[in-house]
């Protein structure tokens, strides 16, 4: 049965509301320990696109320094990543504090990654369609293959999600992304969002069409 965009995001506002009063602890350990490897501030703030492009602060853990080269410039990300930090990233505890987004309504629990503004205008009017929903915490892309797919393979399977996206689906790619996380499958210590900047799609065509079968094998 398809889920309405109101039971959805009842579903995405209380397993958020019920993850951040569970998770509490965990959530204080983490910043005590951001707050003693980096110091202040604990959460890294980002401006990225949200529902029907509209932009919204998502937060996570800090995870970088702000080491500068001389003529006070950022370094590379794999530069500034600590220890810490790649242990955050490799167990996805730096999204975190996603979950207050979700609860807020800027994102849900599963759709499409949130992507940074700018990529707004380089979208083909298909790959657009991925802002028809919610950005998620985790999506289909993230469950299918994550750092090994292109930027047309990642977007050909948030519009395929956009168009079927049912109650069960997500359970699955929840339960499916919780079986990722616990391997650290498709993890890294830098940030999916920043290996390869999106320039746009070559071919201004719709891309090919993606499906949801490898959900049935969560341990590819």
């Amino acid at each position: 049965m398809r889920m309405d965009g109101f039971r959805k995001r009842l579903f995405d506002a209380t397993l958020a509301a019920a993850g951040l009063v569970i998770l509490a602890p965990l959530l204080a350990t983490v910043a005590l320990a951001v707050r003693l490897a980096l110091g202040s501030p604990v959460l890294f703030r980002q401006q990225r696109a949200g529902l029907h492009g509209r932009t919204f602060t998502m937060y996570k853990f800090r995870t970088m320094k702000d080491t500068r080269d001389q003529e006070g410039r950022l370094l590379p990300d794999e530069q500034r990543v600590t220890r810490l930090g790649r242990f955050l990233r490799s167990t996805s505890l730096d999204e975190l504090p996603e979950l207050v987004n979700v609860l807020r309504g800027e994102m849900s629990l599963v759709g499409p990654r949130p992507l940074l503004p700018q990529y707004l205008g380089r979208y083909t009017p298909e790959q657009a369609r991925r802002h028809e929903v919610r950005p998620g915490l985790t999506g289909l892309a993230q469950v299918q293959g994550r750092l090994r797919l292109g930027w047309e393979e990642r977007f050909a399977l948030d519009v395929w999600y956009v168009d079927h996206w049912t109650f069960l689906l997500d359970l699955k790619i929840l339960l499916v992304t919780v079986w990722k996380v616990l391997r650290r499958e498709g993890t890294t210590a830098i940030s999916e969002e920043v290996l390869v900047e999106f320039q746009g799609t070559a071919a201004r065509e719709p891309s090919r069409a993606a499906d949801g079968r490898l959900l049935e094998h969560p341990s590819s």
